[in-house]
């Protein structure tokens, strides 16, 4: 990262909550939505990225409602979903119980009735006839011009409403890789001088690396693709998944935290709800995305979980009932994230690898060490049930603690033998 760019404190062992207003709640509301922020600060969300709150164009727009990411202002919130006040009453709340803020910025495009488009024509790109266009198929959405360097000052400008007048924490930067790298340089030094950041940016940087000097953290879509891939194709290459792991660690700064994920409101959308997706193997994915190095997302919903997808453009809300049967299985990753810390990355004692084991064909096992803890994970990623696997521990010997079962088991040995069920987990700590 660039050295002109500091973290802000808490972000090495945070974790992101992505919350859709409009399909959380029957009314689809800020005010609706802060009745969840108690169960979501019990829970042990740490940050609330709000997928974009700006008014959407009516221009081309898409089913009954339009796509949140075509906007018409960069500056007012969607009436459908309430008032500035609204809005500036829930950070606040949302700070009160100690969570971060941030919301989504999408700097490539407006919507096609945006108000710059009468009051700055000359922000957009133009075709040969002069009119306004989209490069990339999408037909509710205009590109902006980013050699013009007086809208990258209204950009910047709009983006400082944010941060002075809401106090909000940070930024997920929408397709991040669309925007010059320039630019978000540009932003970041503007912004953080007025507070300090978490951005966040919606590419994979195995793809865009140079965007890493400006971004704390970015997609890890890569990894996404291939354990879709491995679970719909039998679960028999878990050597693919760990050369992609390896690779993300060669080419990442230290500095950079990777975004592991299952869902988001693309992913549920247009490809599959978790369960289409993973099925089993979803569980396993989140206590991986809790315990290797890195910031683990969550999706409005996974926490039912949430089994439909929700339509995109139109009303379809989020089913909530009173049992909210994985609160606690999140619980329990995200509050020991928090309070032992093993996925702090930025601290100099913190190491990650992998630790040998008698079933590498099935089992992930990997150690995480953070100062005096100590953590070992294992991850069953196959329909077998799986006895006297073999775990080579090292010198690494004691009285260790699972997670889960809170069972507390002394090793006392350089291996030890566990039992896993299909698609089974267990963390142990000492």
């Amino acid at each position: 990262m660039n050295n002109d760019f500091s973290k802000v404190s808490w972000l090495s062992h945070t974790n992101v909550y992505e919350v859709n207003i409009r399909q959380y709640t029957t009314e689809g509301t800020f005010n609706a939505f802060s009745s969840h922020l108690n169960r979501l600060h019990d829970m042990g969300v740490d940050v609330l990225w709000f997928m974009p709150i700006t008014p959407i164009s009516y221009k081309n727009r898409k089913g009954s409602l339009g796509s949140y990411y075509a906007c018409s202002s960069y500056t007012t919130t969607n009436p459908e979903f309430g008032t500035s006040s609204d809005f500036k009453n829930l950070i606040e709340k949302a700070h009160a119980l100690g969570m971060k803020v941030i919301i989504d910025w999408v700097a490539n495009h407006t919507g096609c009735d945006h108000h710059w488009t009468i009051d700055h024509r000359s922000f957009y790109k133009l075709d040969s006839n002069g009119n306004f266009y989209d490069s990339h198929g999408w037909d509710d959405v205009i590109d902006l011009d980013y050699s013009n360097y007086e809208m990258r000052r209204k950009m910047i400008s709009s983006m400082l409403y944010w941060t002075d007048e809401f106090n909000i924490d940070g930024f997920r930067c929408d397709m991040a890789m669309l925007t010059p790298v320039d630019f978000w340089m540009q932003a970041r030094l503007a912004i953080d001088t007025h507070k300090p950041h978490f951005w966040l940016a919606e590419l994979d940087p195995a793809d865009s690396i140079e965007y890493m000097e400006v971004f704390d953290s970015a997609y890890t879509w890569k990894w996404m693709h291939a354990t879709s891939s491995f679970k719909q194709t039998g679960a028999r290459d878990i050597g693919g998944l760990k050369s992609i792991l390896v690779n993300y660690s060669n080419i990442l700064p230290p500095s950079v935290l990777p975004a592991w994920f299952t869902s988001n409101h693309d992913e549920n959308s247009w490809n599959g709800t978790e369960n289409e997706k993973y099925a089993e193997m979803a569980k396993p994915l989140a206590v991986f995305s809790s315990l290797w190095k890195g910031i683990p997302l969550i999706y409005s919903g996974q926490e039912l979980p949430n089994n439909k997808r929700l339509l995109f453009f139109d009303k379809d809300e989020i089913l909530w009932s009173s049992l909210i049967s994985l609160h606690d299985f999140y619980k329990s990753l995200l509050t020991f994230r928090n309070y032992n810390s093993p996925s702090i990355s930025s601290d100099e004692s913190s190491i990650v690898y992998f630790t040998s084991n008698s079933v590498e064909h099935h089992v992930l096992s990997f150690v995480r060490k953070v100062g005096s803890l100590q953590v070992l994970v294992i991850i069953n990623f196959s329909e077998y049930d799986l006895s006297d696997i073999k775990i080579e521990l090292g010198n690494d010997v004691g009285v260790y603690r699972e997670l889960f079962t809170e069972i507390s088991i002394e090793f006392s040995e350089k291996y030890h033998h566990f039992s896993l069920r299909a698609w089974g987990y267990q963390v142990w700590y000492k």
